[in-house]
Formats: C-alpha cells, structure tokens, sequence
C-alpha cells in the first residue's frame, strides 16, 4: 500500500480520488490532500470521500511514496519550492501540469527523481478520460505500473513518449472543450430551425454517444462511416457541403495545432525562467 500526496484540491484531483477510492486501489486514509489554504474545499473532500488533508508540507511529502501534482501550472515554481527539501530520490512525483516538462520539475526539485508526466481531461469526473502519460528514466516498473492503475480508475491510458504530450494536449486534453463548442453549435441550429433546446439537447447528446460507439466498434474508418451515411443528393451530403464550405476540418486541424504550440509555449516560457534564475 502507497501513500499518496496530492497538491492541488481542484476538479482534476477530485477526479483522481474519487477514481482511486471508488476502485479500491487504495484506502482513503492513505490518500492526503493539500492546497493553497482553502480549508472548506479540503474538508468538503474528506467528508466527500474520507481522505486526509493537511498543510504540513513537510508530513505531507516526506512520508509520501507518490505525490501527484495538481496545481495550476502557473504555480508550480512557488508551490515546488516549499516541499523541495522534503522529497528522497524514491519519491514519485506524477505530474498532470499541462506545459510544463519533466526537465524543468527536475530543475526545479534539483534532485533526480522518477516522473510520470500525465495528460489527462475533464472527462475523468465521470471516468472516461482519455489519458497520455510518459516517464523518465528514473521511473522503475512497479510504479510504471502503479501510475497506469491509478489513470486507468478515470478511463483510458496510452503511453507515449514526452515529446508527444504537447500533441497529446492539442487533442484530447483540450478536445472535449472542441465537443461542447461543436454542441452549442447544433443546439443554436437545431433552435434555428424549429426544435426546442431540451429535445434538441437529448438528440444531440445520443447522436454523439452513438456516433462514438459506432467508431469504437467498426473497423471501418472515420471517413467511411462518414460516407456510408452520405448519399449522394441527400440531406447529409448537403448539410457536409457547407461544412466544406466554410472549411471545418481545417479550422479544426488549426484548433489542435494552436492548443499543441500554446502547450510547448507555455514550456518553454517556464525552462527559460528556470535558466535566467540560475
């Protein structure tokens, strides 16, 4: 059994716990969470599902075997200095920052410890993430293994290399945001055109679910699923022309390749603060 360390008590931590205790894959008297000071948020998650909190950064590290790091990404520089000194060459840190590589958290730590850098996405609050994670080389396979459990209680895990996870985070990281802007969307059009916004709420989502399961089942390809329901002269193929018209899939290729470069940015903007500072 590992204790677990989580700083940061924000909708990707809640996610986490609630995966890991509702799984069973550790007790929640072995899971502790801090925060900033917001004593209510941490109290609401004891209460919610029975794990510690507290502000003893020097407790709350040094007797962790995992801490997963769950601040906003802005913070880290602050936050990893006051608990820098609590950690050993064994501890495990799992990181869920987007932007912010594994060189730069081990300049920051200035110890050689293993990593795990995740990238998971919202969509873990009702366990259907989809998760990228890479390691360095420090990291041993039993706590490969143990960071694979702990991301697969909120859904699907991948492994790539690091230099993916800005790639990682362009899709599937910022892509359920893509989902909901595409179901605003349909809901104003199926408004426009007749529908009220309760029922065409209830069409979209099960046209959704629906259409992701089709993809997950077939062996066949986007494209041709696309194709088998686009008859030539029908109301698909009409409603797809316009589509083309106004160059969607471009604008959604340019979407990904934004998120993607904002990530490495963001990076970046940290590895060169971190050289500066020397």
């Amino acid at each position: 059994m590992k204790k677990i360390a989580i700083i940061g008590a924000g909708s990707m931590s809640e996610a986490l716990i609630s995966g890991i205790v509702s799984s069973k894959l550790q007790e929640s008297t072995e899971i502790t969470v801090t925060n900033r000071g917001n004593v209510e948020r941490l109290i609401e998650l004891q209460n919610r599902y029975g794990v510690d909190y507290s502000f003893d950064l020097k407790k709350l590290v040094g007797e962790a075997d995992a801490i997963i790091l769950a601040m906003k990404p802005k913070d880290v520089k602050e936050a990893t200095v006051q608990w820098k000194n609590y950690i050993t060459k064994e501890t495990l840190l799992i990181s869920v920052l987007a932007g912010v590589n594994m060189d730069s958290l081990q300049r920051l730590i200035g110890l050689e410890v293993p990593i795990a850098r995740a990238m998971p996405n919202t969509s873990a609050t009702v366990g259907k993430s989809a998760t990228g994670i890479a390691f360095n080389s420090f990291v041993e396979e039993p706590q490969k293994t143990f960071v694979l459990d702990i991301f697969e209680t909120v859904g699907f895990v991948t492994f790539v290399h690091e230099e993916q996870l800005d790639a990682v985070t362009g899709l599937s990281g910022s892509g359920p945001a893509y989902i909901y802007y595409l179901v605003e969307a349909m809901e104003k059009g199926a408004v426009k055109i007749g529908l009220n916004r309760e029922v065409a709420n209830e069409l979209i989502v099960q046209t959704i679910l629906g259409a992701a399961e089709m993809i997950a089942s077939s062996s066949k390809s986007a494209l041709e699923l696309r194709k088998n329901v686009t008859s030539p002269g029908g109301t698909t193929e009409a409603g797809i022309n316009i589509l083309e018209q106004y160059d969607v899939q471009k604008a959604f290729i340019s979407c990904m390749e934004e998120a993607a470069a904002q990530s490495k940015r963001m990076g970046k903007a940290l590895t060169e603060e971190l050289k500066l500072s020397k």
